[in-house]
């Protein structure tokens, strides 16, 4: 069984100011996805569902045919491509869209949106980061693993201090796991920044507490999940509900972290919380991109990847 990727890339990347799933950052002009689904085949995957929107699908499937003709799989086999689009109007026919509604529905959202394309356990990643080689084969590993099961999720957790900016200030989630390494809880942590002092502050205001010191080695959530495709059928119900109460919010969303967490606490699935070695990067914002491309410079250099990768 070869595992499927599916790629979150309908978010526009407002901070930065452009299209992120588009811009090349390689040496060759090569975009974080490409690196990403380079790792991807490489620990196993064997097709690739993007998730976009309506207004710039033509442009990724051109991008797609004109980077990855010929790529196969790790068994020979060529790589298998989907697109998917999520626009506003794609929720139950009995629910009355909102005009003053612009914002996407979010990334739970954005995975349903996969339910009639996918059948075999898969993982989630968003299209403008940049995770590893490692943490690619920790998820293509658990997905194989897991092939027949039912609600048995994961989270690929990275170090906290792994995934910051040195531009700015960036929100995170927190993992809280128990002693089996099963996610508990993930607490959304907003300013999060290395001060002066070389220690990690960030806001909480869940627990009443603002600005509090945080664990430079807690495990933190970039949207790297792996689900049994069980997911789609258990979400779909949560999202209905999320809809009975917000379908006249304009901008609440729903989030992958919000149905895992759901799901949990029901008793219908549990999901494990892996921890990779890998540092995360990406461009949140537009000062980033440098320091970006310098990295992917080096990783060429030291010949981590091929120049050009495809």
């Amino acid at each position: 069984m070869k595992p499927t990727l599916l790629v979150l890339a309908a978010g526009m990347g407002s901070r930065y100011g452009g299209l992120k799933q588009m811009d090349g950052v390689g040496p060759n002009g090569e975009t974080i996805i490409d690196y990403s689904i380079y790792d991807a085949v490489q620990a196993g995957f064997g097709k690739v569902v993007y998730i976009v929107r309506e207004s710039f699908k033509a442009d990724m499937e051109a991008h797609v045919k004109a980077k990855y003709a010929g790529v196969k799989t790790v068994d020979g086999t060529p790589l298998e491509f989907v697109f998917v689009t999520q626009e506003l109007d794609k929720i139950p026919s009995r629910f009355t869209l909102n005009p003053e509604r612009v914002k996407p529905w979010g990334t739970a959202h954005a995975v349903l949106m996969a339910k009639d394309v996918i059948n075999e356990p898969f993982a989630v990643i968003n299209g403008d980061d940049y995770y590893g080689k490692e943490s690619f084969k920790i998820l293509a590993d658990w997905c194989r693993a897991h092939e027949g099961a039912k609600g048995q999720y994961c989270i690929v957790g990275f170090e906290l201090d792994n995934t910051l900016s040195e531009n700015g200030s960036v929100s995170r989630g927190i993992c809280s796991y128990d002693k089996a390494g099963q996610l508990t809880d993930i607490a959304e942590h907003l300013n999060i920044a290395k001060e002066a002092d070389g220690i990690v502050y960030g806001d909480n205001s869940v627990n009443g507490k603002n600005h509090v010191v945080l664990e430079a080695k807690a495990l933190c959530s970039m949207n790297m999940w792996g689900f049994t495709p069980d997911y789609f059928a258990l979400s779909e119900e949560i999202f209905s509900d999320f809809l009975e109460k917000n379908i006249n919010e304009p901008k609440k969303e729903f989030y992958i972290p919000f149905a895992v967490d759901v799901l949990i606490k029901g008793g219908k699935a549990s999901c494990e919380v892996l921890s990779t070695p890998s540092r995360w990067f990406g461009v949140t914002y537009k000062e980033d991109r440098p320091g970006v491309v310098a990295k992917f410079a080096e990783l060429a250099a030291k010949g981590v990847y091929p120049s050009p990768l495809y």
